[in-house]
C-alpha cells in the first residue's frame, strides 16, 4: 500500500483522489479497496450515520436493533473479508447452525436445515419422507458447483463472456439424452442454461414431492423478491446448497458490525467518511467532476463513484446539467417495482417457542436460523397475488430471526432482540396510507409468528414498524425495494439496471462509476458492486497526479 495523498484546495474546492457517494456497505467497500491502495478517497452519506441498510442502532433502551439486514448469507463466500481484512478490524461472524427452518405442520415435526447435510437429511425424513432426503442430497451436489459458480458471476463485471466462462465446465451437472460426445455435451448444456433460467416452482417440483420442504425452499429463494413463478428463479433457490459448505452469518454486535469493521478499514487507510451533507449535485467541469452538497461544499474529482440508488444518481447528474432527455429515457427503462415487504423490529422477553422440533438441536435451538414460517406455497401465492393489485397480504410470509440468542449482547439480560422481515407487502396501497396501514400489517406478521409460536404475542414489550414507505424515507430505498431495482431476469447481470447503465458506467460520463444494489449484481449483503467498481477505478490510470 503507498500512503494516501494529502488533499489540496481548488478554487472550486476540495480535490479528492476520489468521492463515493453514498455510504452503505457497498459504497464503503469500494472505498475500503481504493483507500488500502493509497487512493485520498472521501464518502458522502446523507444520513447521520454510514452503513445504510447495514447498520445497528438502539431503538429500545439496550437494545441493538438492525435497521435493515441481519443475516449475512453472501459476503462471506466473497474475497471481500479477507482482501480487507476486516477481522482485524473487529469482525466477528457467529455461523448460523441451524441456518434454517420450516415450521411444523399438523401432520408433520418441523423441517431443520443444519450446516451438517446429513443431519438436515436426517431431519427432512423424519417431515418428508425418504425420497425427498434422497433427492435433497442430490440436489445439494448438483447445485452446489452452480451455486457458486452464479456467485463467483456476482464478483465480475456483468459481461456475456464472463457469464458464459463462469459456467464452463458445469455440463456435467445436467443430463442428455443426446448421443455422441459432441451431442451429448451440447445436449446437457442446453438442459443445463434451461435449469437455470427455470421459475423455481418448476426446480422445485422436479426434484421434491413434499408440499412442506418445498415451500420452505421457496420461500428462502423467494428473499430476492421476485415469487418462485418467475422466470430464472431457481438459481435462488439453488443457492441453499452453498448453504452447506459456508453458512449464514451473523455480525456479532448486530449487521452493522460489518460497517464498523469498514470504517475503522478505511480510516486507517487515511480515508474520510462525511454523514449527514448529502451530495446535491454532480458536475463535469473539464477533465473532472464537481460533487456539491447541500450544505454547497465542493469536492472536486477525477473519479466518484455513485454507490446509492440508481434514480438519485440520475438526480444528481440532472441537477449538474447532463443531457434531460438522455436521463428520461433511462428512467423509463428502470423497474423500480411497488416495494417487496416490511420488517418488525421488536424486543421480547423471550425467545419464540416453536411446536414441532426436534430433541437434537442445539443449546440455541432454532434461533440462529431464518425462521421460513410458510409450510404451503399457496401462502406465497396468495400473498403476491394481493401486493400486484396493492393490498396486504391475507397472511404475511414471515422471516423470523432471533439472533440474540447466540449473541446476547443485542438485549439486556433476560430480554431479546427479534427481527421480522414480511413479503410482499406494496409500496403503493390500493386504498388509504401506510400511515394508516402500518399498525395493522405489524399486527398480523407478529401473529404469524404467534402461530407457530404460541404466546409469543405476549412477549413483546417493544416494537418498531418499517413499511414500505419507512424504509424509503429512512433508507433511501425508493419505492420501498430494498433490492432497489426489481430483480427480475430482465434487470439482471448484463441488463441491471439498464443495458445502457450495465458495466456499472454511465454513457457519456467518464470517470464516473455506479456502484450499490440498482447495479450488478443486485441486493443482500453481497459488497459485490462495491468490488466491481473499486477495480474497474483501479484499472484506470488517475487524472490528478
Amino acid at each position: 500500500m503507498t500512503a494516501p495523498r494529502t488533499p489540496s484546495a481548488t478554487p472550486h474546492g476540495l480535490r479528492r483522489d476520489a468521492v463515493i457517494v453514498g455510504g452503505g456497505h457497498n459504497g464503503l467497500i469500494a472505498a475500503a479497496y481504493l483507500a488500502q491502495a493509497g487512493r485520498d478517497v472521501e464518502v458522502l452519506e446523507r444520513d447521520a450515520i454510514p452503513g445504510g441498510a447495514v447498520s445497528t442502532v438502539e431503538r429500545f433502551p439496550g437494545h441493538r436493533i438492525d435497521r435493515g439486514s441481519s443475516a449475512h448469507l453472501m459476503i462471506r463466500h466473497s474475497p471481500v473479508l479477507d482482501d480487507l481484512d476486516l477481522a482485524a478490524h473487529g469482525l466477528r461472524y457467529i455461523d448460523c447452525d441451524p441456518w434454517a427452518f420450516v415450521p411444523a405442520t399438523d401432520s408433520a415435526p418441523a423441517i431443520v436445515f443444519r450446516t451438517d447435510l446429513d443431519a438436515t437429511c436426517a431431519s427432512i425424513e423424519r417431515s418428508c419422507g425418504a425420497r425427498d432426503a434422497a433427492a435433497y442430497r442430490e440436489f445439494v451436489a448438483t447445485w452446489t458447483p452452480r451455486a457458486a459458480a452464479v456467485m463467483d458471476a456476482f464478483y465480475q463485471p456483468a459481461t456475456m463472456g464472463r457469464f458464459g466462462r463462469s459456467f464452463l465446465g458445469l455440463g456435467s451437472t445436467a443430463s442428455s439424452a443426446r448421443t455422441g460426445v459432441i451431442g451429448r455435451r451440447g445436449g446437457e448444456m442446453l438442459n443445463l442454461t434451461a435449469e437455470l433460467m427455470a421459475p423455481g416452482d418448476a426446480l422445485l417440483d422436479r426434484w421434491f414431492d413434499s408440499e412442506h420442504l418445498k415451500a420452505g425452499l421457496a420461500w428462502f429463494g423467494a428473499q430476492s423478491g421476485p415469487p418462485m413463478s418467475a422466470p430464472g428463479t431457481a438459481p435462488m433457490i439453488g443457492f441453499a446448497a452453498l448453504m452447506h459448505r459456508i453458512p449464514p452469518g451473523r455480525a456479532v454486535g448486530g449487521s452493522g458490525a460489518l460497517t464498523d469493521a469498514l470504517v475503522s478499514r478505511i480510516g486507517a487507510d487515511g480515508g474520510q467518511i462525511s454523514c449527514g451533507d448529502p451530495a446535491v449535485s454532480i458536475t463535469r467541469c473539464g477533465d473532472h467532476w464537481r460533487v456539491e452538497t447541500a450544505s454547497g461544499d465542493r469536492r472536486c474529482t477525477p473519479t466518484v463513484i455513485s454507490a446509492c440508488h440508481v434514480l438519485t444518481t440520475l438526480d444528481l447528474l440532472a441537477a449538474g446539467g447532463f443531457d434531460p432527455a438522455t436521463i428520461e429515457r433511462w428512467r423509463r427503462d428502470i423497474v423500480v417495482g411497488t416495494g417487496i415487504g416490511m420488517a418488525v423490529r421488536l424486543g421480547t422477553t423471550a425467545l419464540p417457542e416453536y411446536q414441532g422440533l426436534p430433541d437434537d438441536l442445539p443449546a440455541h435451538g432454532v434461533h440462529s436460523a431464518l425462521g421460513l414460517l410458510v409450510t404451503d406455497r399457496s401462502h406465497l401465492v396468495r400473498a403476491h397475488s394481493a401486493a400486484a393489485v396493492g393490498e396486504l397480504p391475507p397472511r404475511p410470509a414471515v422471516v423470523a430471526m432471533s439472533f440474540s440468542a447466540i449473541d446476547p449482547g443485542l438485549a439486556p439480560e433476560c430480554r431479546h432482540a427479534i427481527n421480522l422481515w414480511a413479503q410482499w407487502h406494496p409500496y403503493r396501497l390500493a386504498a388509504g396510507d401506510w400511515a394508516d396501514a402500518g399498525a395493522a400489517a405489524a399486527e398480523a406478521v407478529c401473529a404469524e409468528v404467534d402461530r407457530h409460536a404460541p404466546g409469543f404475542a405476549e412477549s413483546i414489550d417493544h416494537r418498531f414498524v418499517q413499511t414500505p414507505a419507512d424504509l424509503e424515507e429512512e433508507l433511501g430505498m425508493i419505492g420501498g425495494n430494498i433490492m432497489h431495482v426489481e430483480m427480475s431476469i430482465d434487470q439482471m447481470f448484463m441488463w441491471r439496471p439498464t443495458p445502457d447503465l450495465a458495466g456499472h458506467r454511465v454513457p457519456g460520463a467518464d470517470g464516473l462509476f455506479l456502484a450499490g444494489a440498482s447495479t450488478h449484481p443486485g441486493g443482500g449483503v453481497t459488497g459485490a458492486s462495491g468490488y466491481i467498481a473499486a477495480h474497474a477505478v483501479l484499472r484506470r490510470r488517475r487524472l490528478f497526479g
